[in-house]
């Protein structure tokens, strides 16, 4: 009677023990599940903010405040963009994006295939990078802008979009956004930008802290060249279709 006693507390016992280790796993695996879906609620109400409200900084403008003191932006609404700078921006970029939800299954083969040596992001993929997220080649940061990225397609329109990425992208070093570009390459406003200037700015983009506008190299002149050519294919087209009025 005595051992049967004994081994029935021994069973509790060890019962107790196990539950004890599970509890902790338990409580980590709920945290993190909160976790990640007060990030997700978090990212799904700043999408909704920004499809009307601008984004007042993003992780990029803010750390390069902080390196060079201070930075040149305005913002300025895409009515007051010249219109050639847009198709020669999105010709530079992303030529297909008024015919891809987010991302160009293309331009992702040929970046494969080049080994990494060329990028494959949309400018849709790009905005949520600059927007939401933050800079450098990271799984967890993919991870995120691919999550983000349709969101973002679904909720914004592609005026938005190219709104957003003509006010946010660095154009030279501690300038972002077409009209601080445009007002330090060329002395105009961004609504007077010629085709060859708005080209010049949009071969730019890639690199912007060894490129310039300015004073562009053999190269840059020649990359200026093909994308006024793209600009003027894809208005020919209807590639600028979904942003132009």
């Amino acid at each position: 009677m005595a051992k049967a006693v004994a081994k029935k507390k021994k069973a509790k016992s060890s019962k107790k023990a196990v539950k004890l280790k599970v509890q902790p796993f338990r409580w980590l695996r709920r945290w993190l599940l909160r976790a990640a879906l007060a990030a997700a609620a978090g990212f799904v109400f700043l999408i909704l903010l920004f499809s009307v409200v601008n984004p007042p900084i993003t992780h990029t403008i803010w750390a390069e405040q902080r390196r060079l003191g201070e930075v040149d932006r305005i913002w300025v609404p895409l009515e007051e963009i010249a219109p050639v700078l847009a198709r020669s921006v999105v010709a530079a970029e992303d030529a297909q994006f008024c015919r891809h939800w987010g991302f160009d299954a293309r331009a992702i083969q040929a970046a494969i295939e080049a080994g990494g040596a060329r990028g494959g992001s949309t400018i849709s993929q790009q905005v949520v990078k600059n927007v939401f997220l933050w800079q450098g080649r990271s799984w967890p940061r993919k991870v995120l802008e691919t999550l983000l990225t349709p969101a973002v397609e679904i909720v914004w329109s592609k005026r938005r979009i190219l709104e957003v990425y003509l006010n946010v992208s660095e154009m030279d070093e501690g300038v972002f956004g077409a009209e601080a570009a445009a007002r330090k390459y060329f002395g105009v406003g961004p609504d007077q930008l010629s085709a060859r200037q708005a080209a010049l700015i949009a071969a730019v983009l890639p690199n912007p802290k060894d490129r310039s506008a300015r004073r562009p190299s053999g190269f840059l002149q020649r990359r200026a060249a093909q994308i006024a050519d793209g600009a003027a294919t894809i208005r020919a087209d209807g590639r600028a279709a979904c942003f132009e009025d």
